[in-house]
């Protein structure tokens, strides 16, 4: 199936939906903290929608390689308010 949208399509790690990456937050992780993403290393994308989800903390501290969920979910919060 061919896409006709000329914008970059990515997928949040948590529904794992592909949306347009202008409508996603684009996260990172250093040294097991949560970080907007800085242009340099591996990222990941979060939709909004997934902010609350009862599945966002377990992916993230995956993605982190980390057994902190709460602290996470506590800077991502931070991160979405501050950032977005």
């Amino acid at each position: 199936m061919a896409r006709n949208s000329s914008h970059p399509v990515r997928m949040c790690i948590v529904c794992r939906e592909r949306i347009e990456q202008s409508a996603l937050i684009r996260l990172q992780c250093r040294e097991g903290n949560l970080e907007p993403y800085i242009g340099m290393g591996r990222s990941f994308y979060l939709c909004f929608e997934c902010v609350e989800h009862k599945k966002t903390s377990g992916q993230l501290a995956r993605h982190c390689k980390s057994n902190t969920p709460v602290m996470l979910m506590n800077r991502l919060k931070e991160i979405v308010v501050n950032d977005g």
